[in-house]
Order: C-alpha cells, then structure tokens, then sequence
C-alpha cells in the first residue's frame, strides 16, 4: 500500500510539473514571442564576449584553420575517381567535385567540380547544407544527393545526373523530412520517409520502408515492412557488392536493440537469429556480430564487446559455428572495423590508444599488427575500392601531432599522401594520461595537453572536455582551433591554457560495459567520474575550481548541466551546448523518444523517481551558488529540442544568476552550418572561458 501511494504522488507530481512549467512557451520553437526572447538574450551575450580584440583573433585564428587550403581533402572512390565535399572562405557551403588518384597524389591537385552549393543556394534562395550523396553502380552517373535546410537532421533527396552535371527532371525526389532514399538499380530506390499519418515512429523516423518504382507516384511506393509506432525507425537498402547482391531490412527497436531481416527476391523477409541487443552486418561470406550482453551459444560464452565472426550462409541454414577475432579484457575494447577485398583490420583501443590488427581469412584468420600507430594518438581506416583491391585510407592523428593520410596496402609501407600543417607551436607541450578514482573505485582515464614547464600551483587556466554516453568514445586528435585559441595563448603573466579530455562512463572507451555501467538509474556514475577527474586536476594542482572550465554539447551537454546543479562549487565556469536539460519532457521534444534506452521513461514512475535525480531543469535552485554559464544552441536543431537551452537560461535569470544564452538560427545539432558559423560559436566559447577562468592572472 505504501509504494502504490508513493507511485501515486510521483504520478500527480509529474503531471503537476508539466502544467505549472512557467517557462513551456519557450519550447514553441518559431513563436515570435520566443524568439524575441531569443535576440535579446543573444545581443545580451554579443555584447559581452564578441566586441573584444580577443574575440576577434580568436574568431579569426578558428576560421583560418576551418579555411585553410592546407586542410586534408578526404575523398571516397567511386568508379575511376576520387571525390570531396569542401568548404573554404570562397565556398561557404561548399562544393562536391573529384579528381584522378594521380592528380590527388600531387600537393595542389585540379578538381573537377560537380555541384556548387553557394550557387544553388543562390539560384534557389535557399539554405542548403550538404548532408552526402549516393551513386549508383556501375557507371555512377546517376547520383542521389541529400540537401538540408540550415543543416537540420531532416532533409530531402534529389536525383542527380553527373554526365549532365543537373538535377534530373522528374527524377526520383524526397520531399523535406526525417528520412533516407537509397538505390536498388537505375528504376528502383528504397525510401524511408514521411508518408502522412501513422508513417512515422514517436521519435519522429520513419516507420516504413517502401520500394519505389521510377515514374510512378511517391505515395503508391509499396510497403515491403513497417514497424510499430514505438519503434525509433524502419530501414531497408540494397547491398550491391558483387557477387553478394542482396537485400535487407533493420527494424531499429530502440537505440540498442534492432532486428535484422535479409529480403529474398520474391519479398519475403527471413530473420536474421542472432540477438536483438548485438551489432550484426553481412560481408561478403560472412555474418559479422558484436554482442552488446554476453552471449552463449551452444556450450560457449561470448563476452559484450567480442567480435564475431559466422559464414552467413551456414548460418541461415542453421549451423552456429562462431569465431571470435576479438575478446576484450579490463584494458581493451573494439573500436572498428575495415574490410577490404582479401583482409580484415579491427581497430581497438588500449587503455583509449589505438591499435590495429590485419586478419587473413584465407589463413584461418591468421593475424599481424599493422604497424606505424602512435603510442598516444589515434589511427584509423577505411578501404579505398573494398571490391577490386586491398588498399586502405590510414589516418593518424593525436593531440600534438598534425593528422596525417597515408595509403596503404596490406603488407606494404604506406604511402604518406597529405597531411595537416602544424596549426600551433606544440614543441613546448606535452601530452600524458592519468587516472582518476570515481566514488566506487572505479579507474577513470583522462589526457592532460599541458605546457612542459606547467606550474602546479592550480591556477592555469584548463579546459576540461566530456561526454559520456552512447557509447561514443573520446579519443585522441588533432585541434588546430584549440591549440591557437586555448593551448598557446597565454594569460598576462604568461600563463599558456590547459585543455583535458575525460574518458567517463557511458562513453565507449571500454566497450559495451564502460557504456552500461550508466546507463539509466546508473547515469549518476558518468556524473561522479567527471567529478573525480575535476577533483583530480586540483589535486595534482593543474586547475583549482576557479580556473577550471568545463565543456560538453547533447549529451554531453546533459553532463554539463549536472555538473552545474550538483557540483557547481568545483567549476570556475561551464559551456552548456546543444543540450538535453529538462529529463521530464525530453521524451516528447523532437527526436527525444529515441533515447529512453539510454536515459529512461519518465512517464514511468519508476523511472521518473531516478530521472529527476539528474534532470538539471528540476534539480536547479535558486537559492544556490553556481559559476557563470554559457548556453548555446540553434533554432534549427531538430534532433535536441532548443527549448532544452531555453528554459534553462529563463531559471538562471529569473533566480539572478551569471548566465549568458547564444542561439544560432542555423546549424542543426552541429550548432553551426557553415565555417563561419562554427568558428563564430567556438569563438563564443572560448572567448567565455578564458575570461572567467584569467581573473586575475
């Protein structure tokens, strides 16, 4: 009786909150009256951080680097050429064009471009980002390119021909939505996308998945599978490999549990039978499979995190014979993986560095190190033509070491082709790792990018880094915005900025299990190991809470405000971006519902009675004393709801705290659409930080 009174108050207090929310006008994204508010709190904070000379260079130190010529142009293999979506000062937006693998390997290659999409935007009055494009096999001629507008998740489709070098004309065409369109051959595509009524899932993606056949109309496409309204999406695509040409349909039922159907010619669709909670693909011959749980099959266990590997057609026949490449212990866990035609290289992380391994599966996957990662740094790769030869994209990067992209074939010496100037003088930097201990013994790492001659007195001014969930994890890289703006600049007494990353639970560092150790009524744990890894920089007396800045955006931007709320005393100021802040209606926002398998149902009373516990909007008190925030957001982020930021700030200042609001009215989730755009927010940041945290040095 008493716990069925007590589910009965969390029950009338839920429902008590959403109604009596003074602030809920906020979430009404295009109001007038909300985006008044919205330009006062953004001319509040222009005036305070962009008039300054500091800000100035720091904006433009940032847009040098994101301009510069001398970037890395990534390219992708399609038929004969090489192509690269760029963007510099001359091409905001940005231009898709290709080259020769002779002409790239020159230091200035000549490119031919295909689509300018400052000139689209121009000729259309739109807004377009470029969300990516798919060409079809063999020729690729027909291509199907994804615009968003302002750089919001949802985005349309249009046919491209590249001989032509135009839109095609009555083409296939997805209108503006959440959603994807894929091709079968040159009359078919799968599509994915907003059909009306009932075609989309409570998280906002598409809940079908149709075959489309050329000039018939969009709306007569024929369902091949649709999922329940609860799920988080339906998809279906095309594998064109040759020789493996087949068909598959993933129900995608949560975050972390989806189901895996291959579709057979006459459309049926045959289950793949391996759990619902693993990661599972087809290769060639081969049924990959990551367990998220351990998983036993026949008179073995195999742990989360091991990478599996099963002929697919013994497999659908019935026969389970595993082989496990991987098994991860207490330091090491899998990161990737890279097929080429004749190898397979997986990339794991030790202790968060990486390492690369090559197996040969004609060799009873017999396997070898690939060699050339650094000790303290990331390498990764990717396959350069997976279906003609066994070259490899290597990319190698770190913290104090510019990025570099050889190419590279198995057995052979890669062949350094780019790699980034040195946008910072790091010769007087050093990087280490340490531990932290979280409150229940748990062994947090983190990296340290501090200056060689650091003075441990606490106050050098340190920019502490996270995230912590979904299992993404923090891994080392080059920054040329944060080593011109944070990690060389210098305080008046010559003091030079200390930047940290934190590998917190939740995060993917250690696979499935650093991940599910926060998940839900667990996500305090993420909580308590930033708090650890603050409390271990004073200790080691790198930063004390005043010059101690901390830093995290959607996820990690819910990490930021929980810093805020239940630790502000160990923080001299926080960058609060894009974030989740308000856990009792962050369900019903935008693309919310699709991440109650990371956080929780809070129309649960169960569940809401652990949510709250680390809902910043509900945990803020005015009565207490917090450092100065800078939140920040766009109006086109349709993935985190900007009334997240909103509503926040309208506490922060009702309750007279320091507090300062920038929304940007493009951007999407990045927070920006342009290099522009991103240096003018990073620069926002930084510019914040630096000033809180160098009272007085």
């Amino acid at each position: 009786m008493k716990k069925l009174l007590t589910l009965l108050l969390i029950q009338a207090s839920t429902a008590m909150a959403d109604t009596q929310d003074p602030n809920l006008w906020l979430e009404d994204i295009d109001g007038e009256r909300a985006l008044q508010w919205v330009r006062e709190q953004n001319a509040v904070a222009e005036k305070a951080l962009t008039t300054s000379p500091d800000f100035k260079q720091a904006e433009a130190d940032i847009l040098a680097v994101l301009d510069s010529q001398e970037k890395i142009p990534y390219v992708g293999k399609r038929g004969d050429y090489y192509y690269n979506y760029w963007q510099d000062d001359k091409n905001p937006r940005g231009i898709w064009r290709r080259t020769t693998l002779d002409e790239y390997k020159k230091p200035n290659p000549q490119w031919d471009v295909i689509l300018d999409l400052d000139a689209l935007n121009k000729a259309e009055n739109a807004t377009w980002v470029w969300h990516g494009a798919e060409c079809l096999r063999p020729d690729y001629r027909h291509c199907l390119i994804s615009l968003s507008a302002g750089g919001s998740d949802a985005d349309e489709t249009r046919e491209y021909d590249l001989e032509k070098r135009e839109f095609v004309k009555d083409g296939f065409y997805r209108p503006e939505a959440k959603g994807s369109m894929s091709w079968i051959d040159k009359d078919h595509v799968y599509i994915q996308t907003d059909f009306g009524e009932g075609s989309m899932t409570s998280s906002g993606y598409p809940r079908e998945a149709r075959l489309w056949t050329r000039g018939t109309p969009l709306d007569q496409a024929e369902i091949i599978y649709q999922g329940k309204a609860d799920d988080m999406m339906v998809a279906a695509w095309h594998d064109s490999t040759p020789g493996y040409e087949r068909d598959f349909v993933s129900r995608v039922i949560g975050f972390y549990q989806k189901e895996l159907y291959q579709r057979l010619k006459d459309g049926k669709l045959v289950k793949i039978d391996v759990p619902d909670t693993a990661e599972k693909g087809v290769v060639r011959d081969w049924l990959v499979i990551t367990p998220r749980e351990d998983w036993t099959v026949g008179d073995k266990t195999y742990p989360s995190g091991s990478y599996l590997i099963a002929n697919y057609n013994d497999w659908m026949a019935g026969k389970r014979e595993l082989t496990a490449l991987f098994t991860p212990d207490e330091h090491t866990s899998l990161s990737g993986s890279t097929w080429t035609k004749n190898y397979l290289i997986l990339e794991t992380l030790e202790d968060v560095k990486t390492r690369l391994t090559v197996y040969d599966p004609a060799k009873n996957w017999a396997k070898t190190p690939l060699a050339g990662v650094p000790d303290i740094g990331t390498a990764s790769t990717s396959a350069v033509d997976a279906d003609e030869n066994d070259q490899i994209w290597l990319t190698i990067s770190g913290y104090t070491q510019p990025t570099t992209l050889a190419l590279a074939e198995i057995g052979k010496e890669p062949e350094t082709l780019k790699s980034l100037p040195a946008y910072f003088d790091a010769s007087d930097l050093t990087v280490e790792q340490h531990f932290a201990t979280s409150a229940d013994g748990t062994r947090i790492p983190y990296f340290v990018v501090r200056p060689k001659n650091l003075k441990t007195d606490g106050k050098n001014p340190t920019l502490l880094y996270g995230y912590g969930g979904f299992e993404v994890a923090l891994i080392p890289g080059y920054n040329g915005g944060i080593g011109k703006t944070w990690l060389t600049r210098k305080t008046a007494s010559g003091r030079s900025g200390v930047y940290v990353v934190a590998n917190i639970r939740g995060g993917g560092e250690y696979g499935p299990r650093w991940h599910q150790a926060a998940l839900k009524q667990n996500r305090h744990k993420a909580y308590e190991d930033f708090a650890a890894v603050a409390r271990d920089l004073a200790a080691r007396g790198i930063a004390d809470a005043q010059h101690l800045g901390i830093q995290g955006g959607s996820n990690g931007g819910l990490l930021m405000g929980n810093m805020l709320t239940q630790y502000p005393e160990l923080f001299g100021a926080i960058v609060v971006q894009v974030p989740l802040l308000d856990m009792q209606r962050y369900h019903k926002l935008l693309a919310g519902a699709s991440w109650m398998a990371e956080y929780g149902d809070p129309d649960k009373p169960e569940e809401w009675a652990y949510l709250q516990n680390y809902s910043p909007y509900h945990r803020f008190d005015p009565a207490k004393n917090y450092p100065p925030v800078l939140f920040t957001t766009s109006t086109r982020d349709d993935r985190v709801h900007p009334g997240h930021a909103r509503k926040m700030m309208a506490k922060m200042l009702d309750a007279g705290k320091t507090a300062l609001y920038y929304e940007n009215i493009e951007g999407g989730h990045g927070g920006a659409a342009d290099n522009k755009q991103r240096a003018y927010m990073s620069a926002l940041a930084y510019t914040f930080l630096w000033n809180e945290l160098t009272k007085g040095l």
